[in-house]
């Protein structure tokens, strides 16, 4: 009998899944392969449900003869040891990004006579419902705070991005890209004060406080579902410090970072051409203990992040903040530089990996942006922050069309380079 071979990667099954396996059937015995937690994070969506339990979920549909577990996106390993002579999917990989994955399907079926059969993409208003709910259920409080932790332990380093609004959220939300045979996308994304503040049109000195960037996080966070990470400037005074623990908890957010300087809060990468002064150790603990005393879940993270390298104060105070900070319970160590060469940083992660191998270490490579994922995570750094690019991206262009528009006293001359109304809105999930 000929072997026909899908992969699934759903929580949940509906009429879509059950017509490939409807089909699929008459062509021979079905081998159903489910994508592993660490493969499916990297181009659908987080599951909702144990790897386990989707594993079982498929046992139990009839007409499946075996189910296996597929580790990559592409198809290369499962292919080569099935051999099926039929790899049947929805016709919707046919467009990008999913299209690399058919492409390299059909590559693979092609060196020994395999075929593809494409069933037309079911997509009902129950489809819709289910997938409604899944997305209801990856943006609740509960299950999206404790991802960032859970992303630590199933990514070699986690993406983030900074967002700004809205807008910014479903960029970070959806955009998928396919490149060197692999799907990628961001794993988290980060609100960021300076960004908060830029956008509002005010400078980045603490002056827009928690209410008005507690409704930044609620626009993000109402139309997206991957865990946030919250820019917390200095932490401001520890009895403040503490409710906004507890309201970042309750809202869903995963992690807060701050940093270990008091006093009028200025933009690290000023470095010391600006008066900063830096926290002292025994007080910046202080604060990380009262944060953690506090919390009412394990899931939320307190992420102390060290100005040493900022300010100049050298590598071994550095290193010294980074174990009492840790001591004192922090969840993570972000460390800093407005170097351009990364070997500065390169240098703590190795220092600080000798005596601690667990500690997530987190890095925000804006000026020592030569330096890719890959050498980060050999590093072992465990999160990436792109922390200002969105924002920096789109002021230039945005400035231009307006100098244009006065230019030439009409929109014509801007548009080749304007994105569509119906491709923005396009974005924006309706009920």
């Amino acid at each position: 009998m000929a072997v026909v071979y899908t992969c699934f990667c759903t929580d949940v099954i509906h009429e879509g899944h059950l017509n490939i396996v409807k089909e699929a059937k008459k062509y021979g015995e079905l081998i159903i392969g489910v994508l592993s937690d660490r493969a499916m994070i990297k181009f659908n969506r987080f599951p909702t449900v144990t790897f386990e339990e989707r594993v079982e979920m498929i046992k139990n549909i009839d007409g499946v003869s075996r189910v296996v577990t597929q580790n990559e996106i592409m198809y290369d390993n499962i292919i080569n040891s099935i051999r099926p002579d039929f790899v049947i999917h929805g016709d919707n990989w046919i467009e990008e990004p999913m299209r690399s994955i058919r492409d390299n399907v059909e590559q693979l079926l092609s060196e020994y006579g395999g075929k593809i059969i494409e069933v037309p993409y079911t997509y009902s208003e129950n489809v819709k419902r289910v997938d409604d709910r899944i997305k209801e259920r990856l943006a609740m409080p509960e299950f999206r705070r404790k991802r960032l932790r859970q992303l630590i332990q199933l990514c070699p380093i986690v993406k983030a991005t900074e967002v700004h609004s809205g807008l910014t959220g479903l960029i970070a939300e959806k955009t998928v890209v396919a490149h060197n045979g692999e799907l990628n996308q961001f794993d988290a994304m980060w609100i960021s004060s300076l960004c908060d503040s830029t956008d509002k049109g005010k400078p980045d000195i603490e002056l827009v406080d928690m209410t008005s960037r507690s409704r930044t996080i609620d626009d993000v966070m109402e139309v997206t579902t991957k865990p946030i990470i919250f820019d917390g400037d200095t932490g401001g005074q520890i009895e403040h410090f503490v409710y906004n623990v507890r309201t970042l908890e309750r809202m869903g957010v995963s992690a807060i970072i701050i940093e270990d300087k008091i006093g009028l809060k200025k933009n690290s990468l000023f470095g010391t051409e600006v008066e900063q002064t830096q926290d002292t150790i025994e007080h910046f603990c202080e604060k990380i203990k009262a944060g953690k005393k506090v919390q009412l879940t394990d899931d939320f993270m307190i992420i102390a992040r060290i100005e040493s390298l900022i300010l100049e104060k050298g590598m071994e105070d550095a290193l010294e903040r980074a174990f009492a900070f840790v001591d004192a319970g922090a969840d993570g160590i972000m460390i800093h530089s407005r170097r351009k060469s990364p070997d500065e940083i390169l240098e703590f992660c190795r220092r600080f990996r000798e005596k601690n191998t667990t500690t997530p270490v987190v890095v925000v490579p804006t000026s020592f942006n030569s330096i890719t994922e890959d050498e980060l995570a050999a590093a072992g750094v465990n999160i990436v922050i792109y922390a200002n690019q969105l924002i920096r991206s789109a002021f230039p262009a945005m400035e231009q069309t307006a100098k244009d528009i006065l230019k030439y006293h009409r929109a014509q001359e801007v548009d080749s380079r304007l994105m569509s109304i119906k491709e923005i809105i396009s974005l924006i999930d309706t009920l």
